[in-house]
C-alpha cells in the first residue's frame, strides 16, 4: 500500500528492487502508509523489538576497515591509525547475527570498504538473502569488480563525489573525481544500480544542490542521492566547513523542490527529519559498528559502552547507552532539529554523561563537550531558521509528526510506571 494505492514491488533484480523500496519509503506521507509498506515491515521490526526487548534497527552500518587509499581534507578517517580491521570471520558472525534478528540491510563504511573487496564479495555470496551497500570513494572499481557485483545482485554502491571536478578534488586529490565517473559509466554500462553520496559544506553546498549536478548524477545513472553536511568530528576538524544555517536552509529548499519536481529521492537524514520522524540512529533506523568493534548509534557519533568482541549484538542494541540514548528521542519537537550532535548539542552532553559512555574516535578520543562546544552557536542559528521551515510545511506533516510525538510521550510514560512497579518489588 503506497500512499492509499496498492503496488506490487517490480520484479527488478535484488540490488535494484532495494533501491525502489527505499524510494517509495521516503516519498510516502501518511503514517498509516508507512506502517503498511514493503510488506509491513514496520510491524515486523515491533515485533521484533518485543520479542528481543529492545529496538531492532532495519539496517546495519559495519566499518570493515579503518584504513583508506585517501585522505580527505576535514574526514576523521584521515587521522586514523592503519591496522584496524575486522576479519572476514568475524564480519561473518556479525552478519549471522543480523540475520537472526532480522536485520537484512547492511551497509558498509570505513576507512575504505572496498579495500577488503573480496572478503565483501564473498560475505556477499554467503548472505545471499541481504542487500549489501557499500559508501566508497569509487576509486577501486574496475570491469572485474562490477562483473562480480553484477552476478551477485545484492550489492549496490554509494559513489562519493563533491561536486564538480575541482570541488571533489579539492577534498579528494588530484584524479578523484575522473575515477569516480568512470566508476559510474562501468556500472552504467552492467545495468548495475548505484547512488552518488556527497558531503556538502560551506564551499560546494550550492553545487551539491545545483539542477545541473543532479540533473548530471541522473543522466550519469544514479539511482538516488546521500547527502551529509559535513560533521566538524575529531579534534582537528575545520569548522570553517561546517554550512551556517542560511547554507543547510538553501540545500534543504532546493532539493525539496528537485525531489518533487523529478521524481527523484535524495537523502539527507538532517534536513530529511520529517520523513524519517527524527534520530533514527541506537538501533531505531540502523546501528554502526565501527572497524575496532566498538558498537555505536550512527557512523558521526563516536560514543560507546559496548562492543562486538564482548557483548553480541542484541545484547549491544540493550546496553545502557543506547537505552538512553532511545529514550531521549525525539531530541526536538522540531523534525528539522533531529541529531543530537549538531543541532542539539546538549543532548549529546546529556545521553553519553548519564550512560557513561566513552570516547570511539580511534586516534584522539573528544569528550562529548568538547564535541559539543563546537555546535552550540550554530544549533542556536539553526533553530531560529529550522522553526520558519517547519511552520511552512503541509498540514500532513504536522499531524504525522504530531502523532510520533505523542506516541513517544506514551511509551516513556509508560515506561516510567513499568519501572515504578519495579522499585516496588
Amino acid at each position: 500500500m503506497i500512499n492509499g494505492k496498492k503496488e506490487e514491488i517490480p520484479p527488478f533484480p535484488h540490488h535494484k528492487a532495494f533501491i525502489y523500496r527505499t524510494k517509495q519509503f521516503f516519498f510516502a506521507k501518511g503514517m498509516s502508509t508507512r506502517l503498511t509498506m514493503g510488506n509491513f515491515i514496520t510491524l515486523k521490526e515491533q515485533y521484533r523489538g518485543f520479542k528481543n526487548k529492545c529496538s531492532i534497527p532495519r539496517a546495519l552500518l559495519v566499518d570493515p576497515t579503518s584504513n583508506c587509499n585517501l585522505k580527505c581534507k576535514g574526514c576523521w578517517s584521515q587521522d586514523y591509525e592503519s591496522g584496524h580491521n575486522i576479519s572476514y570471520e568475524k564480519l561473518d558472525d556479525i552478519l549471522n547475527q543480523a540475520e537472526e534478528l532480522g536485520i537484512m540491510d547492511c551497509l558498509m563504511s570505513g576507512g575504505e570498504p572496498l579495500l577488503r573487496k573480496d572478503d565483501i564479495l564473498k560475505l556477499c555470496k554467503k548472505h545471499n538473502k541481504m542487500t549489501f551497500g557499500a559508501f566508497t570513494n569509487a576509486t577501486l572499481i574496475d570491469e572485474e569488480f562490477a562483473d562480480e557485483m553484477a552476478k551477485l545482485g545484492n550489492l549496490n554502491v554509494f559513489i562519493s563525489i563533491e561536486g564538480t571536478k575541482e570541488e571533489t578534488d579539492f577534498r579528494r586529490g588530484t584524479g578523484t573525481y575522473d575515477k569516480a565517473i568512470r566508476a559510474m559509466n562501468i556500472l552504467k554500462s552492467r545495468g548495475i544500480a548505484f547512488a552518488f553520496s556527497s558531503c556538502y559544506h560551506s564551499k560546494n553546498y550550492k553545487t551539491i544542490a545545483s539542477d545541473e549536478f543532479l540533473d548530471f548524477m541522473r543522466l550519469k545513472g544514479a539511482w538516488f542521492g546521500w547527502l551529509f553536511q559535513f560533521m566538524p568530528i575529531g579534534s582537528g576538524a575545520d569548522t570553517s566547513l561546517v554550512c551556517t544555517a542560511e547554507q543547510r536552509a538553501y540545500v534543504y529548499e532546493r532539493i525539496r523542490d528537485y525531489s518533487i519536481k523529478h521524481d527523484y529521492v535524495v537523502i539527507d537524514f538532517w534536513n530529511n527529519g520529517h520523513l524519517s520522524f527524527g534520530c533514527i540512529g541506537a538501533g531505531v533506523g540502523f546501528t554502526h559498528i565501527n572497524a575496532k568493534g566498538d558498537i555505536e548509534p550512527c557512523a558521526f557519533c563516536h560514543y560507546s559502552d559496548s562492543n562486538i568482541y564482548e557483548v553480541s549484538l542484541v545484547e549491544a542494541l540493550r546496553s545502557k547507552f543506547f537505552t538512553t540514548f532511545r529514550n531521549a528521542q525525539p531530541f526536538s519537537k522540531n523534525p528539522l532539529r533531529p541529531c543530537p550532535l549538531i543541532d542539539n548539542p546538549q543532548a549529546i552532553i546529556d545521553v553519553v554523561n548519564a550512560a557513561g559512555a566513552k570516547s570511539t574516535h580511534l586516534t584522539n578520543p573528544e569528550s562529548a563537550e568538547a564535541l559539543a562546544m563546537k555546535s552550540f552557536e550554530r544549533a542556536k542559528e539553526w533553530e531560529r531558521v529550522s522553526e520558519e521551515l517547519f511552520r511552512k510545511m503541509p498540514d500532513h506533516v504536522h499531524k504525522n509528526f504530531s502523532k510520533y510525538l505523542k506516541y513517544c510521550a506514551f511509551k516513556k510514560g509508560m515506561k516510567r510506571i513499568t519501572d515504578g512497579r519495579r522499585k516496588k518489588i
